[in-house]
């Protein structure tokens, strides 16, 4: 089972794909929804634990959903 930190690293790492095209939906308690989404654009770093981004350190068990051009590249169950 592919992981987020592995789809965000190939979409990252392959030359016929742009990171900055996903879109990653992740748990942020008190969010409308108890969720945000960000733009693989806005990615600064892929760490072992955690994606960097301006907003800070997101884990990537908070991850549920990955989108690419439209399609679901990782779903999983959303944590409550």
């Amino acid at each position: 089972m592919r992981t987020p930190r592995d789809v965000l690293n190939e979409l990252k790492w392959r030359k016929d794909e742009d990171l900055g095209e996903a879109k990653i939906f992740y748990v942020h308690r008190g969010a409308p929804g108890d969720f945000r989404t960000l733009s693989g654009s806005e990615i600064e770093d892929l760490g072992r634990s955690f994606i960097k981004c301006v907003e800070g350190h997101i884990p990537y068990h908070r991850v549920f959903k990955i989108e690419y051009e439209g399609e679901i590249e990782f779903e999983r169950e959303r944590e409550r």
